[in-house]
């Protein structure tokens, strides 16, 4: 029984040490409300946004995580958005929903702050059927799922300036809510939803009338752990987009995608894995799709 509540243990705490007890991604600078619900109203147009990541490909149970979020201003200080996302790594699950609210207001002429919580639940599912076990019949592993559904919240903060630059941070996990890995009333084995503290920013710099570069940062920490991804993108024509991302652990992303009709956004991204594991996975990756819901130009109305 030591043996199993060990197991237990380390899958819940592997997924926390790899920063996998939330779901990473690589295009954070395009799916940011995912990361800050305070980027909601930053734009005066709605959003929708899917990613979904298979990570370290050719490894079994590895992470599978799927993405749905919709956010934009409702009003001059008020944005909307909504997230549903499902995270599986191995026989743990974890999905959930949440709704934010964002207030926005202005620091001076030119800069803007929003202040934002998000409101929701989590389920932290284990599935304990087709494990390979060398004592089936121990009492611990009798049953088919462990489900625990349990309130969740995300505080965020977002200061920007529109179309040039932003920088915030969030705290996702907020309530740190208790998590029960057994059925078993004799078995005490807890743990619960980590509190994280992420810092995300991007600077868009125009460098003529066509490109612009758009260097980007994610700083992730949880207790002693922490994760810092460094991207770059360049934009041609608001059209195109290519780019990568550097992870201190050594992973490197490659980064393309493109929109059409100044509405449609599709994004794919390769992770290239570090030495630690490359030579078990031929890598990682991410699709996106968006559609933005931008008032029409008056060009697009006279066509």
């Amino acid at each position: 029984m030591k043996k199993i509540s060990l197991l237990f243990v380390s899958i819940f705490m592997g997924s926390m040490l790899y920063a996998q007890q939330i779901p990473q991604l690589s295009q954070f600078m395009i799916n940011d409300f995912a990361i800050n619900p305070a980027i909601a109203g930053m734009n005066d147009y709605y959003q929708i946004k899917t990613s979904v990541r298979n990570q370290w490909v050719g490894i079994n149970d590895a992470p599978k995580t799927t993405l749905l979020s919709i956010y934009g201003r409702s009003s001059d200080h008020v944005g909307l958005g909504g997230l549903v996302f499902n995270d599986q790594v191995g026989p743990t699950s974890r999905a959930g929903a949440s709704l934010t609210y964002a207030y926005n207001f202005n620091l001076s002429e030119t800069i803007k702050l929003s202040l934002a919580l998000s409101g929701g639940f989590t389920q932290f599912k284990i599935d304990k059927e087709g494990w390979n076990l060398a004592n089936p019949n121990d009492p611990l592993m009798i049953g088919g799922e462990i489900v625990n559904l349990v309130p969740d919240a995300t505080f965020g903060l977002n200061m920007y300036s529109e179309d040039k630059w932003y920088l915030g941070a969030s705290v996702p996990q907020l309530l740190n809510s208790e998590l029960t890995l057994t059925d078993i009333d004799t078995v005490t084995l807890d743990a619960s939803l980590a509190r994280h503290i992420n810092v995300l920013g991007m600077y868009n710099i125009k460098v003529s009338h066509y490109w612009d570069i758009q260097p980007s940062v994610l700083f992730k920490t949880v207790s002693n752990q922490s994760q810092i991804d460094i991207g770059l993108k360049t934009v041609y024509n608001d059209k195109f987009w290519m780019g990568m991302d550097y992870r201190n652990n050594g992973d490197i992303s490659a980064l393309l995608g493109f929109n059409i009709q100044d509405r449609y956004m599709l994004g794919y991204s390769y992770d290239i894995p570090n030495s630690d594991i490359n030579s078990y996975t031929s890598g990682s990756h991410e699709f996106m799709f968006g559609i933005t819901f931008k008032p029409s130009t008056e060009n697009q109305i006279l066509r």
